[in-house]
């Protein structure tokens, strides 16, 4: 997964010209043969160096004051100043980059957890140096901007997306000093979300429970991500009655900081003047609202596909009936290991269908010092790609563990490796960066071509079944479960809008009705699992998660027409990468001939996901 939280941030001061201090990665374990470690001279030789840049952006940012009150003297003026915004911003994601891999090399080392201290810094005093920026643009209007464009091949090359979305958001910018004040609500407004996190990683006291082996757990947030799916199904239900009961303790002060969310969000919406907070949310990217409200239909529509697929897995755990707490262990076991090597090789040969290009590009990427694979004592956890260094190249962070996961893992990140390193070549930087909206699409393309390789590939029953049922697991997880969140989201923000009462117990009334509708009459759920709304920290990043959704059903689509298609399906596809973040994403994923606000690409995930229990079903007699 690739998190571009940051980098749209400072895009949005200093047009897409995106400053990353992304989780990255460290230096690999030597020990593993044929896998390279990632090398930072690439960006900077050595600490002095990264200072010495850090410092020189610094004694750069007091000199974009002096375009101030210019822009609107002539192209050329225009030009200059957003050339001097966006080449430090530049500098100052390079900078960045760098500071995040060095930290997260090692968490354990204070001096490189200053330097993202130093990072920020950077960014704070860049950020309020432009800020007069886009009110001095919207002040020139569109005809003045339009002729600037025509008249400067600078502009007209590199900022047309800027300039263009600049005037789209016109209606909803405030004066400079309603602006000033907006901003300054940031801070009140994250407390909601700082009460939250606070409740469940201190106050929150976890209960501590016995499983059938005699071990004891202390069942916190991260405990119960790693027992939820114990083989013992009384163990299941023990985790689950457990957890969710102490959540359930606190919906009362965890409602009210939702709530607390839910009306900034509204007031926000209001002061930029959107009819609906969804509006507010979806127009940073221009994405209509009937991208959201087509994939809540179509995936309700879709349900009973996974309705009948929850049938399917009781039976095959043998199970009498089915419960909540059973749609987590898996439904077939492979222990077969995996090295990285052979994930290089297996990967290479499952992205075959993409192309020469892709592969060639691929191949030499993964064999060069970009990724940090392997877990150790004090890197940080997770996997992601970070794409901050423009000039250089993407580097990845792995904690891979040597299995079919792992390997999903690699293909993942590589294919964020991959939609950077394509779009970068093709798109000057301004118009490199795609937003999240895209950005899940490349990374799942690549594990759904990976799953069907494996599935043709597999030698035995077993195997077979193994692939498919976690290409089924994937889709449960990613489709439908992130699109029953958007629909809960989108129900507590109209209902707040309406002027409805809403509290803990209301939440827990609303979620629990989508937890039934979304997983059918013959999966019982206990009342009390559905404070499972408390435990998604995602909704305090008001309607993101959606996107998680929206892009797997792209990648079905995409998956299914390279797999089923010849080189025309396969170029159309590649062109959309490349494309980097040169128009709206819905726009761009248009020209790929696929309308995310129709229902073409959902019925597509439904399909892949009803041919693979299809096939589930046909193995298992």
């Amino acid at each position: 997964m690739t998190d571009l939280t940051r980098r749209d941030a400072l895009a949005a001061a200093a047009f897409a010209a995106v400053a990353t201090a992304l989780p990255a990665w460290a230096q690999d374990r030597t020990a593993v043969a044929d896998v390279a470690a990632w090398d930072l001279r690439e960006i900077y030789p050595d600490d002095a160096s990264w200072d010495a840049a850090r410092k020189a952006v610094l004694t750069k940012i007091p000199s974009l004051a002096k375009y101030k009150g210019t822009l609107g003297t002539g192209a050329d003026a225009l030009a200059a100043a957003l050339v001097a915004q966006s080449d430090l911003a530049r500098d100052s994601a390079r900078v960045s980059t760098y500071a995040a891999l060095k930290s997260d090399a090692d968490l354990r080392v204070s001096a490189n957890q200053e330097k993202l201290a130093q990072v920020a810094d950077m960014f704070t005093a860049l950020s309020e140096a432009v800020s007069w920026t886009s009110p001095e643009i919207l002040t020139l209007g569109k005809a003045k901007i339009e002729g600037y464009l025509a008249a400067n091949t600078t502009l007209a090359t590199r900022f047309d997306v800027y300039l263009a979305d600049t005037l789209r958001q016109a209606p909803h910018t405030l004066s400079p000093e309603g602006e000033v004040l907006l901003a300054g609500t940031g801070a009140p407004f994250a407390g909601p979300g700082d009460v939250r996190e606070l409740l469940v990683g201190s106050d929150i006291p976890w209960p501590t429970i016995t499983l059938s082996t005699g071990k004891a757990v202390r069942l916190d947030d991260q405990a119960y991500t790693l027992n939820r799916d114990a083989p013992v199904r009384a163990d299941r239900k023990a985790v689950f009655d457990a957890f969710w009961a102490e959540y359930g303790k606190f919906k009362s002060s965890l409602g009210a900081a939702y709530l607390a969310h839910v009306k900034a969000d509204i007031y926000q919406a209001k002061a930029r003047k959107y009819p609906t907070s969804l509006a507010a949310a979806l127009s940073e990217r221009n994405v209509p609202e009937r991208v959201y409200r087509t994939l809540v239909t179509e995936a309700n529509a879709g349900l009973p596909q996974l309705h009948h697929y929850f049938e399917v897995r009781r039976k095959m755990l043998g199970l009498p009936d089915m419960a909540y707490y059973d749609i987590y262990p898996p439904i077939v076991s492979l222990d077969r290991k995996v090295t990285i090597p052979e994930m290089r090789t297996t990967v290479l040969e499952a992205v075959k269908p993409l192309g020469p290009e892709y592969v060639a590009l691929l191949g030499a990427s993964t064999a060069k010092k970009w990724m940090d694979p392997l877990p150790r004592p004090g890197k940080k956890a997770g996997a992601y790609m970070n794409p901050g260094a423009y000039d250089v190249h993407p580097y990845l962070l792995l904690n891979l563990g040597e299995n079919y996961e792992g390997m999903t893992t690699f293909a993942h990140e590589w294919g964020h490796a991959m939609h950077t390193l394509l779009a970068n070549k093709t798109q000057v930087y301004e118009k490199a960066d795609y937003p999240i909206f895209l950005a899940e699409i490349a990374s799942t393309c690549n594990e759904l071509l990976l799953a069907a390789y494996m599935v043709a590939k597999a030698k035995t029953k077993q195997e077979k079944l193994f692939y498919l049922g976690q290409q089924l697991e994937s889709i449960r997880g990613t489709f439908y479960r992130q699109t029953m969140f958007a629909e809960f989201e989108l129900a507590v923000h109209d209902k707040a809008e309406a002027g409805e009462g809403l509290s803990g117990e209301r939440f827990t009334a609303l979620y629990l009705d989508l937890l039934k509708r979304y997983h059918g009459p013959k999966v019982a759920i206990d009342p009390a699992y559905a404070a499972e709304w408390a435990y998604i920290p995602h909704f305090y990043t008001s309607f993101y998660v959606y996107q998680y959704a929206t892009c797997v059903s792209a990648a079905s689509y995409f998956a299914h027409s390279i797999l089923n298609g010849g080189a025309k399906e396969r170029d159309t596809y590649l062109t959309m990468l490349k494309s980097g973040g040169s128009d709206y994403p819905t726009e761009i994923l248009k020209r790929a001939g696929l309308d995310m606000a129709s229902p073409v690409p959902y019925r597509a995930v439904v399909a892949t996901f009803k041919d693979t229990l299809d096939q589930v079903e046909a193995l298992i007699g």
